[in-house]
């Protein structure tokens, strides 16, 4: 395959990836309630270890409780095909969304977020998130 036809290839695939995930979540994109997403990785410090694993996506889904979170949602690594343009080397995955900035810096700094931090993160090795605003 030629470099461009390549390069686009892999544009239009993430471009539909993109568009299928925002799609498949329920957002009220009518309204768009919640339309800041906060999607964070983690990588675990034992990734073959199941309760490690089980600990931090309990640990995640106390975070549902916290005034301005919209939707809270946790995964693992799909068993979907292996691509080029796949990441799976995270093995927990936590999805919220926000109504707004100020709702997402309130979590940052609330009790049960902390408590999250404190309890779970000898649990993981790396952490990334994106922060991205529905449009």
């Amino acid at each position: 395959m030629k470099t461009t036809n390549r390069r686009k290839f892999l544009g239009t695939a993430a471009a539909l990836c993109a568009g299928s995930a925002v799609s498949a979540m329920p957002l009220a994109a009518a309204g768009k309630k919640f339309p800041l997403v906060h999607h964070v990785f983690f990588w675990l410090k034992r990734p073959e270890s199941v309760e490690d694993r089980n600990a931090l996506i309990a640990g995640i889904k106390t975070l549902a409780a916290i005034d301005g979170v919209g939707e809270l949602r946790t995964g693992v690594v799909a068993s979907t095909e292996k691509r080029e343009v796949v990441d799976t080397s995270w093995a927990v995955s936590e999805l919220i969304t926000f109504r707004d900035v100020a709702a997402q810096a309130a979590y940052q700094s609330h009790p049960i977020h902390l408590a999250f931090i404190k309890n779970c993160s000898h649990l993981w090795e790396k952490v990334v998130v994106y922060d991205a605003m529905d449009v």
